[in-house]
């Protein structure tokens, strides 16, 4: 069995990961990044051109990591379809991408939620809007009222109410960025807390040099579009607030999918009163979990060597594979 994964996202800490654990590895992709993975970070023993080169790699006897590069790539439709095996439960996918569908799941585990504004005329305080699927926080923007959301919408082609099924209106919630990394175990029904990061997002980020009299006079379009990711090491005091809320997902994903097992990501703020609060869920790892390639301050306090999500899921695959129970977690 080898591991194989869409070149681009958390491929290098994917296939890394996997060779810790004594696998063959295989990345898939455009020919421009082939010396990404075979030369300048060697951690492809194959290298496969094409967005999804089936048959080859049913030849090679590969099982393929999703990634948000992956699924946004091919669409959730053919990673249904594929026959290559595929780790985790494809069923997750579409809860994932349908915000109306992802907050019945984070409903029913019981988290603190935005509001979300199914009428833009009924806009009373800051907004974010989103549009649906996995997209690094492409196309985002900020709102303050009806006026303003009609405004900015027409960048992403929204002119009339019959046009808003392809995004959210969400509360816009003062705090801290806080984006926890958790793997859930199927073989041994356990969560782990990998990492936490938080994001950085152009030109959102970005405007914060700017001084504010200045911002005024240029009027830039704020958009959060994901450039990379920084580790963050939680208050020891809310950890079990994250813990907990993880708990609750991998839950109510039982009840509502068949089960929730890998790595995901909640995604979320800390306010000045200390409460965690949940804007969205993705179901796979996360580019977040890319810092921490060589472990983060909590893989190193469950592990005595170095555990980043993608070797926890090459572990996980290892042990199923020594136990005979790849049938549990391949789909």
């Amino acid at each position: 069995m080898k591991i194989a994964t869409y070149a681009s996202h958390s491929a290098l800490q994917i296939l890394k990961g996997a060779k810790g654990e004594g696998f063959e590895t295989v990345a898939f992709g455009k020919s421009r990044v082939k010396p990404l993975y075979t030369r300048y970070f060697p951690v492809a023993d194959y290298f496969i051109e094409g967005s999804y080169p089936e048959d080859e790699l049913l030849e090679l006897d590969a099982v393929i990591i999703p990634t948000g590069s992956f699924i946004a790539h091919l669409g959730i439709g053919l990673v249904e379809k594929m026959r290559v095996p595929y780790y985790g439960n494809k069923e997750v996918l579409k809860w994932e991408s349908d915000r109306s569908l992802e907050r019945r799941w984070l409903e029913k585990a019981k988290l603190r939620l935005p509001r979300v504004y199914d009428d833009p005329d009924e806009i009373d305080r800051p907004v974010i809007v989103k549009p649906h699927g996995a997209k690094g926080g492409k196309g985002y923007f900020l709102a303050k009222s009806s006026e303003d959301f009609w405004r900015k919408a027409e960048r992403l082609g929204v002119r009339d109410k019959e046009e808003l099924s392809g995004i959210q209106i969400q509360e816009y919630v003062l705090g801290v960025p806080v984006y926890p990394h958790y793997f859930y175990s199927k073989l041994n029904r356990e969560l782990e807390l990998m990492s936490i990061d938080r994001r950085y997002e152009s030109n959102a980020d970005a405007i914060g040099r700017i001084p504010a009299k200045e911002q005024l006079d240029l009027e830039p379009n704020t958009n959060y579009t994901v450039i990379g990711n920084i580790p963050i090491v939680l208050r020891e005091s809310l950890l079990m607030d994250v813990i907990e809320a993880g708990e609750r997902v991998v839950e109510a994903a039982e009840e509502l999918i068949g089960g929730l097992w890998g790595p995901f990501c909640l995604e979320g703020v800390f306010t000045e009163e200390l409460e965690f609060v949940v804007f969205e869920i993705s179901a796979r790892i996360v580019a977040g979990t890319n810092p921490f390639v060589h472990g983060s301050p909590y893989s190193w306090l469950r592990y005595d060597f170095p555990v980043s999500t993608g070797r926890r899921i090459a572990m996980e695959l290892r042990e199923a594979l020594e136990d005979d129970r790849l049938d549990e977690i391949l789909t």
